[in-house]
C-alpha cells in the first residue's frame, strides 16, 4: 500500500498500472465508511499475494486528483490497468463483495490463501451494515437521544439512503432551530434535495466566472458540493462568500459552514488515560480559517 499525491501519481499509479493492476482508494480522515473499507483493501492486497497494488489518495489533500477522476463521494475505489480506469465502486462494501469485484480483474498469486470463508464471518464494528443496525436500534430504544439519531441519519446519508435518512430525521426536524446537530442534518438534507433538482456545477462556475460577487451562485455551488459530500470544497466556496460579505443573506454562508464542520467532526472519545484526543486536523484547519475570516 502506498500513499499517492499529485507528485508521485504518474509513477505510482499510471506507470505502475502498465505492468500490474492498481487499486486506487479515494478516502478522507473524517469519512467513517472509508475507515471500514480501508483495512479490507489492505488485507486483500496481502491475501492476493501481489496480484494488485493498493494506492490510497486523500481526497481532501489531493483535490486535483479527485477532480480529475470525477469523485462525487467517498470512499470511491477505482481499478487501473494500462494507465486507464477499467472499473470501480463506491461505498464500503463487505469483504466478500470486494473479492467478487477483484476476481473479475485479477487472480490471486499461487501459494497465497484466499480465505474464501472470511466473508461469512460475523459482522464486526467495522461492518457498515452492522453499524447502521446498531444505530437504528439505539434510536428505536431511545427516540429522544438526539446524538444517536444524528449518527444514524448521518450514516444513512453517507450510505446514500436519502429517503431512509429523511424519514429518520422527520421526528426531530422541529429542533433544527435549537440543536446544532439537527440543524446540520437539516442543511445537508436540503442540499441533497437541491442537487436532486438537476443543477450542475458547470452552470454556477460560469456565473461565478462572470461575477465573483454572485453569492447566490457561490452558495448554490457549495450546496451541490455538500450534497456530493465534497466537504472541504464546499467550505472553500462558502469562505469565498464570507471573505466578501460576512453577513450575506442573514449569515447563511457562515451557518452552513458551521453545519459542515458539525457533520465531519469525528465523535469525541476519551483515550485510556482519560484525556480527550486532539481535534481532527481537517476540522481544526477549517475552524481556524473561519475564525480568521470572521474576526478579520
Amino acid at each position: 500500500m502506498i500513499d499517492v499525491t499529485l507528485e508521485n501519481f504518474e509513477s505510482e499509479v499510471i506507470a505502475a498500472s502498465m505492468t500490474q493492476p492498481v487499486l486506487v482508494d479515494f478516502w478522507a480522515e473524517w469519512c467513517g465508511p472509508c475507515k471500514a473499507i480501508g483495512p479490507i483493501l489492505e488485507k486483500l492486497e496481502g491475501a492476493y499475494g501481489g496480484a494488485f497494488k493498493l494506492a490510497k489518495i486523500n481526497s481532501d489533500e489531493e483535490q486535483q486528483l479527485s477532480a480529475a477522476f470525477g469523485i462525487r463521494s467517498i470512499p470511491t475505489v477505482i481499478l487501473m490497468k494500462n494507465g486507464q480506469p477499467v472499473d470501480g465502486f463506491m461505498g464500503a462494501l463487505p469483504e466478500g463483495k470486494v473479492r467478487e469485484f477483484l476476481d473479475k480483474h485479477v487472480q490471486a498469486q499461487e501459494g497465497e490463501p484466499e480465505e474464501e470463508e472470511l466473508p461469512a464471518e460475523e459482522p464486526g464494528a467495522a461492518d457498515p451494515a452492522a453499524q447502521l443496525e446498531k444505530l437504528q436500534h439505539a434510536v428505536a430504544t431511545d427516540p429522544s437521544n438526539d446524538d444517536a439519531r444524528f449518527d444514524y441519519v448521518k450514516a444513512l446519508l453517507l450510505a446514500g439512503r436519502v429517503a431512509d435518512a429523511q424519514r429518520a430525521f422527520e421526528p426531530v426536524a422541529n429542533k433544527a432551530g435549537v440543536s446544532r446537530k439537527i440543524d446540520a442534518l437539516a442543511r445537508w438534507l436540503d442540499a441533497v434535495k437541491f442537487a436532486e433538482g438537476g443543477a450542475q456545477l458547470a452552470e454556477f462556475d460560469a456565473k461565478i466566472a462572470a461575477n465573483k460577487r454572485d453569492f447566490e451562485a457561490r452558495f448554490a455551488r457549495a450546496r451541490l458540493l455538500m450534497a456530493k459530500q465534497q466537504w472541504t470544497a464546499a467550505m472553500d466556496e462558502l469562505l469565498e462568500i464570507l471573505m466578501r460579505d460576512k453577513a450575506w443573506n442573514e449569515d447563511l454562508a457562515r451557518k452552513t459552514y458551521i453545519a459542515i464542520l458539525e457533520i465531519i467532526e469525528p465523535p469525541k472519545a476519551k483515550v485510556a488515560d482519560g484525556q480527550i484526543p486532539p481535534d481532527d486536523p481537517t476540522v481544526a484547519t477549517y475552524r481556524r480559517r473561519l475564525s480568521s475570516v470572521v474576526l478579520s
